[in-house]
């Protein structure tokens, strides 16, 4: 199923992400695999004379070897998801959030409950933080569904929610920085947009982030079509700052070439900065699709086995 087809209104985020992450694991097994599994925390070559309790039949049908399931007792990693659920993160605006016509913060949400069905795959544990001009919700890492279900419920409240809140995203990421003691993977989901600090102070919270030895990675999400290749038709339009609620009249036509310059300008900064601190940056345009988020969490999970 292509999703980004899927016109229909998201009415149950669990099963939604269940189908992402069935899709994705689908687009994995033609691989076959390559030694990674996302139903359990390994599969290995079945050895003659091992129990044959734990072969995977179903792999063994589409590779015709033998694998056995590695199941371990302990939860693996600890996982906290981060979403700025800002003004900003409301564009574009959108009346009723459907698979196919999502704003910022409802594809957050969609990817991070897509998080964490593969989290919940892997045994492993998840957190989540929410914050504008204020730290709306905390939830501290742990692996039970009764906990998982808790925060589907609280991602199915971002996306109906409809915030005016400036970013303070610099002063929220060091708070939340400082609740995270024990060694975690954590992504952060954030437009980038600073209003009132500049982008150094930016950094140094992502910066602080690192501390504790957390792996991180930043998903600058973005509507590619408008806030990258500035695609508007051109006609006289008002610009207005959701933020700020700075406006401004023009033709998208005659800044078009300067403002994408501007921006990718501001794409590469953010790329170099990261690379500075050992953030792992990726841009994810709310257009494409949720395989670029699901397979950087298999290649930082890989990472901090």
């Amino acid at each position: 199923m292509n999703l980004s087809e899927v016109t229909s209104e998201i009415k149950n985020l669990d099963l939604l992400a269940k189908q992402v992450v069935e899709g994705f694991i689908t687009g994995i097994h033609k691989s076959p695999f390559h030694g990674f599994s996302v139903e359990f925390s390994e599969h290995k070559l079945y050895n003659k004379g091992e129990s044959t309790r734990h072969i995977d039949w179903k792999l063994f049908a589409k590779t015709e070897k033998l694998y056995t399931k590695k199941y371990e007792e302990e939860t693996n990693l600890r996982c906290h998801i981060i979403i700025d659920n800002s003004a900003s993160m409301h564009y574009p605006i959108v009346g009723k959030q459907t698979v196919g016509n999502l704003n910022k913060v409802g594809f957050s949400a969609v990817a991070a409950a897509s998080l964490m069905e593969i989290l919940k795959r892997q045994r492993d544990a998840v957190g989540l933080s929410i914050y504008a001009d204020s730290y709306e919700y905390y939830a501290p890492e742990k692996g039970s569904e009764r906990h998982r279900k808790m925060l589907l419920h609280q991602l199915e409240q971002l996306m109906v929610s409809n915030s005016k809140s400036t970013t303070e995203t610099y002063k929220y990421l060091h708070e939340i920085a400082e609740k995270i003691h024990r060694r975690s993977l954590i992504f952060v989901f954030t437009d980038m947009f600073q209003a009132n600090k500049n982008n150094e102070a930016l950094f140094e919270a992502l910066k602080h982030l690192k501390f504790n030895k957390h792996e991180v990675v930043l998903f600058h999400t973005y509507d590619g079509e408008t806030e990258f290749n500035f695609n508007f038709d051109n006609v006289p339009k008002k610009f207005v700052d959701v933020e700020t609620g700075e406006e401004i009249n023009l033709y998208a036509e005659n800044v078009r070439e300067k403002y994408k310059e501007l921006i990718e300008g501001y794409f590469n900064e953010l790329k170099s900065k990261c690379l500075q601190y050992k953030i792992d940056y990726v841009p994810v345009d709310i257009h494409k699709g949720y395989n670029t988020i699901l397979t950087s969490y298999l290649t930082s999970r890989k990472k901090n086995k």
